[in-house]
């Protein structure tokens, strides 16, 4: 599990206490901060710190802010970031967003998310103001039932694919994994969910007839899947890294202070040879302004088995998301979840998320 240098520094209160302080936060796996809890944590962040629970004990830890200099959004509607975007580059703080694009309308299963094409449209207003490459599509899980087969996953990741074209890079997946989760499993089930674990000739059906549309389509995205096991990079799919040191690179490579402390070496182009090419290392990476860098990304061992992800310290809290989506492994149960976020309206700046 990555660990942060610990500085002891002050509370509101005055009180002194060890603080663990990032460089990179991920905001977060736990809970949709973006959506319900961004004026939280753009306040958490002016003041300069902020409380959280750990899961499993519940000891509550603080995380500082002073030297955060890249923030990983992960939401399913980040809207209300919008207005707050401006702050991160006063600050000088780079960041991109995980933006979980699902269509589960007709069949009800992500009823606390705003409509489709409210969420397309947030989409776009995202990466005008952003730019291309800082907002990262998901259809995150794909979900087999009843009444969802294989082509109907591939006919609602067409529909909002041809929509984004030209807004985004990469689109990450993942087969949901039902019950491997227990949390996930009570859920559906006491919904009354008919859901289908995925067999591996179902996943490579999928990846390979996903490969197809985003060929013939035109789109061009880069798809990768999320902590997946099955390896299906004989049709250009990749494991994803959700906390990508390169893509941090690619997006931030004139911080300094991030460059020194991710180890990565930002360097010129050399001249042409005498055949009329630069010659590069090999895994190099063009930057603009004639530079390149090569890839230094080292994989947070704390992790999944089959995730990618670089480390980062994320500050989120578990039950504390109210878009109740069925197959959620965040809640454990929808009331806890609700309770939760009627504590933090109460309490909109404390220092956790909950007010606790």
């Amino acid at each position: 599990m990555a660990t942060w240098n610990k500085e002891n520094l002050p509370r509101e209160n005055g009180e002194v206490v060890a603080m663990q302080v990032p460089m990179i936060v991920s905001a977060s796996r736990s809970t949709d901060i973006p959506a319900f809890y961004a004026d939280w944590f753009f306040h958490r962040l002016k003041v300069g710190y902020s409380a959280w629970r750990n899961p499993v004990n519940g000891v509550k830890g603080y995380v500082s802010y002073k030297n955060t200099r890249f923030i990983v959004f992960w939401s399913k509607n980040p809207r209300p970031l919008l207005s707050h975007l401006d702050y991160l580059k006063e600050r000088n703080i780079g960041c991109y967003i995980q933006y979980t694009l699902n269509d589960y309308e007709k069949e009800g299963m992500e009823r606390g998310v705003r409509p489709l094409a409210e969420r397309i449209d947030t989409f776009k207003q995202l990466v005008d103001k952003l730019g291309v490459g800082r907002v990262i599509w998901r259809f995150d899980p794909m979900i087999l039932t009843d009444d969802i087969s294989v082509d109907n996953l591939l006919e609602k990741v067409g529909n909002i694919g041809n929509q984004l074209q030209g807004y985004t890079e990469k689109l990450v997946f993942s087969y949901a994994d039902i019950l491997g989760y227990r949390k996930v499993k009570a859920n559906l089930e006491k919904s009354n969910i008919p859901y289908h674990e995925w067999t591996e000739n179902q996943m490579d059906e999928l990846a390979r007839k996903l490969s197809d549309i985003n060929k013939d389509m035109g789109w061009n995205f880069q798809l990768a899947t999320c902590g997946e096991k099955i390896d299906i990079k004989k049709y250009g799919i990749l494991h994803n890294r959700c906390i990508d040191g390169d893509l941090i690179t690619r997006l931030a490579w004139n911080d300094k202070d991030l460059m020194n402390f991710m180890k990565v070496k930002i360097k010129d182009v050399p001249a042409p040879s005498l055949f009329g090419e630069s010659e590069l290392p090999e895994g190099a990476i063009l930057l603009p302004q004639n530079h390149y860098f090569v890839s230094t990304h080292k994989k947070d061992v704390g992790q999944r088995p089959f995730c990618e992800c670089m480390a980062s310290k994320d500050i989120g809290e578990y039950n504390t998301c109210p878009h109740l989506c069925e197959y959620c492994y965040a809640n454990t149960t929808k009331q806890l979840a609700i309770e939760n976020w009627q504590m933090h309206k109460q309490n909109k700046e404390s220092e956790t998320i909950t007010g606790k």
